[in-house]
C-alpha cells in the first residue's frame, strides 16, 4: 500500500484564553455538561495563559516526521480546535493528494482513544464528498518497542532528579486517563485498561523496576457512574500513609504532555506530594522525541511492505488492532464493533 501524503490527527488544543471556553464546548458538545464544570476546567488552560502545550508538540513532532518522510508531504489536523480536521482534509484534496496514512496521537484501543479517531476520519471524508482522499489510520502501537523504549528511558530520566538517597526506594507509579467502567466494557473485555495494564509491564521491566503501581487520572462526570480507579490522587495519599518517601509517576496513558498532564500531575500532584513530604519526579511522555517519529514512519512502512507489526513480546499480551480505511473499523472484532 502507497501513500502520497501523511496526516497527523489529534485532539487539539487552545492557544489563546478566548479560545479556551470555545474549544471546551466543542470537547463537550452534546454531553450536558453544566456551564460550571466547564468553567472549571477552563481554569487549568487560564493558569498557562490559555494555551494548551499540544499543539505545539505536534508541530514539533511533524518536523520530526517531515525529517523521517522525505517527500512525503505531512498535514494536520484536530477534532476539537483549529486546524479541524475537516478543513485539512479540503486542503489535501485541493493539493491533489489520493491517499495518505493517518497517526493519531493515541497508542490505544477503546471508543475515546481509537473507535473516535476513526468516525473523525469519516466525518472529514464525508464533509470534504466524494473527491475526499483515501484515508488509512495507522494501527494501534501501544506494545510498539519505540513506545516502551521512550517511556523506559524517560523513567530512568525522571528518576535522576530525585535526591540520591531516594532513588533507590522510589515508587513506580503508571497513570493514563480514566474512562467510565461501562465505556471499557462496552465493544469487548476490557480492552483499553487491559492494553494499558500491558503496556505498563512491558515498560517497567525495559525500566528494571520488578515492582509498581498503576493508576488512573484526570476523571470526570457524575460521581454516580463508575469510572476506572483508583485514581492516582487517592493513591499517592494511600502510599504516604504507607511510609512512601519518594514516586516516579509515568503518564503512560498519554504520547504528548498536554494539560491532563501538565495540570492534574505536575501542578495538581506535585502539590500533594510537596504537602505530604513525598519526593516527585514525572517522566516525560514522547512528544516530539525523534524516535516518535520513527515509530510512526514504522507503521506506514509496515503497511507499504506487508511487514509483520513491530511488538514487544511479554507476558500475557493483548491484542491490538490494525489498520482502518476510510472511517470502517479495523476488523470485525475490534474496540469500534461490539462483539
Amino acid at each position: 500500500m502507497e501513500f502520497d501524503a501523511v496526516l497527523l490527527l489529534s485532539f487539539g488544543g487552545p492557544e489563546a484564553p478566548e479560545q479556551v471556553m470555545p474549544f471546551l464546548e466543542n470537547v463537550t458538545r452534546g454531553r450536558g455538561i453544566p456551564a460550571e464544570r466547564l468553567a472549571d476546567v477552563a481554569e487549568h488552560y487560564l493558569h498557562f495563559g490559555g494555551v494548551s502545550p499540544i499543539n505545539g508538540i505536534n508541530r514539533a513532532l511533524i518536523e520530526q516526521l517531515r525529517l523521517q518522510l522525505p517527500g512525503l508531504p505531512v498535514y494536520f489536523g484536530n477534532r476539537n480546535w483549529e486546524p479541524f480536521v475537516e478543513d485539512t482534509v479540503a486542503t489535501m484534496r485541493d493539493n491533489g493528494i489520493r491517499r495518505a496514512a493517518v497517526f493519531t496521537t493515541s497508542a490505544w484501543g477503546g471508543y475515546s482513544s481509537c473507535t473516535q479517531y476513526v468516525e473523525d476520519i469519516a466525518r472529514a471524508r464525508t464533509a470534504v464528498g466524494a473527491d475526499a482522499p483515501e484515508l488509512v489510520k495507522l494501527r494501534q502501537y501501544f506494545d510498539h518497542p519505540l513506545l516502551v523504549e521512550m517511556f523506559a528511558d524517560a523513567i530512568k530520566a525522571a528518576a535522576g532528579t530525585l535526591p540520591v538517597e531516594l532513588r533507590g526506594e522510589a515508587r513506580l507509579v503508571f497513570t493514563a486517563h480514566s474512562v467510565p467502567v461501562a465505556a471499557d466494557e462496552r465493544h469487548g473485555p476490557r480492552l483499553y485498561s487491559r492494553q494499558v495494564g500491558y503496556a505498563t509491564r512491558l515498560v517497567a521491566a525495559a525500566a528494571g523496576y520488578q515492582e509498581f503501581d498503576q493508576v488512573w487520572q484526570s476523571r470526570s462526570g457524575p460521581p454516580r457512574i463508575p469510572w476506572l480507579e483508583p485514581d492516582v490522587a487517592d493513591h499517592l495519599t494511600a502510599l504516604g500513609q504507607k511510609g512512601t518517601r519518594a514516586v516516579i509517576v509515568c503518564p503512560i496513558g498519554f504520547v504528548a504532555d498536554h494539560i491532563e498532564v501538565v495540570w492534574d500531575l505536575d501542578y495538581e500532584l506535585r502539590q500533594q506530594a510537596e504537602a505530604a513530604g513525598i519526593a516527585f519526579a514525572r517522566a516525560s511522555t514522547p512528544n516530539a522525541d525523534p524516535r516518535f517519529a520513527r515509530l510512526a514512519a514504522g507503521l506506514i512502512e509496515e503497511l507499504r511492505t506487508d511487514a509483520a507489526p513491530l511488538r514487544v513480546e511479554g507476558p500475557e499480551p493483548v491484542a491490538g488492532y490494525g489498520f482502518s480505511v476510510n472511517g470502517a473499523p479495523c476488523s470485525p472484532h475490534c474496540c469500534g464493533t461490539p462483539s
